[in-house]
Order: C-alpha cells, then sequence, then structure tokens
C-alpha cells in the first residue's frame, strides 16, 4: 500500500473557497492585509488569475474569480471568517488600510481580542487573538 516511504498521516481539513469579482485584486489584497502567500494559481488565458490557493501563517483558503459575484455584505454576513493572528490590532489595521470596511472596532471580549472587517469583495471576517 503506497510507496514504501513513511508518509504522514492524513489530516482533513476545511477550507474556505470565496467567489470573487476580480481574484487578481483580491490576491493582491489578502497578500497585503494578511500576508497571505500564494500555494498555487491557474490563471487565464490572458495570464489573470482564475483560482488562486493561498495561505496566511499555514490556513489555506481558495479565490476563485467569478464576474457574476458583487460585493454584497447583507447577503454574505450569514457566513463570517475567523483569522486568528498573534497581533489582531495591526492585522485589523492593515486590512483597512489597504481597502477593508471595519465594521466593529477591534476590542476585548469573552476571552478574545477581536474586531471584524469587511473585505472589499464583501466577505466578513473577524481578527483575532483568544487572550489567556
Amino acid at each position: 500500500m503506497g510507496s514504501g516511504r513513511d508518509a504522514e498521516p492524513f489530516a482533513p481539513s476545511i477550507a474556505p473557497w470565496l467567489a470573487v469579482e476580480d481574484a487578481e485584486k483580491a490576491v493582491a489584497y489578502y497578500s497585503d492585509a494578511f500576508g497571505a502567500v500564494e500555494l498555487y494559481r491557474l490563471a487565464g488565458e490572458d495570464g489573470k488569475v482564475v483560482v488562486a490557493q493561498l495561505s496566511v501563517g499555514g490556513a489555506v483558503l481558495w479565490v476563485q474569480q467569478d464576474p457574476e459575484t458583487r460585493p454584497d455584505a447583507e447577503s454574505r454576513a450569514a457566513i463570517r471568517l475567523i483569522l486568528s493572528v498573534e497581533d489582531p490590532d495591526t492585522v485589523f489595521a492593515r486590512s483597512v488600510a489597504t481597502g477593508a470596511a471595519t465594521v466593529s472596532p477591534v476590542s476585548e471580549e469573552h476571552g478574545w481580542r477581536t474586531g471584524r472587517i469587511s473585505d472589499p469583495f464583501g466577505h466578513q471576517w473577524e481578527i483575532s487573538r483568544q487572550l489567556s
């Protein structure tokens, strides 16, 4: 069974797949705001991103070009992404500086330091750190 090499056991994971109107801009935004690193890119004939897999400190998300998608925060409010980081204040400020809208500022509540943004593509993110 397999190649005979010692392999790491398979670990299931869940990764969000975000439809965006402009994948090229989304990849740039998530790189600038969250420090995302591009792991995979499927480009169209024009060389622009169609699908990209990104990593933020080892956490994976996907971005897909979908010209029919519009940034409508109201319809996306039922899904919220949580980005746990060492310094939520800095990441929150950088997110807003690169185009996100503040939904709720960073504060401490229920054992977490967290703030919520709506990114330029309509997705809501809680940028958080659990307090000790």
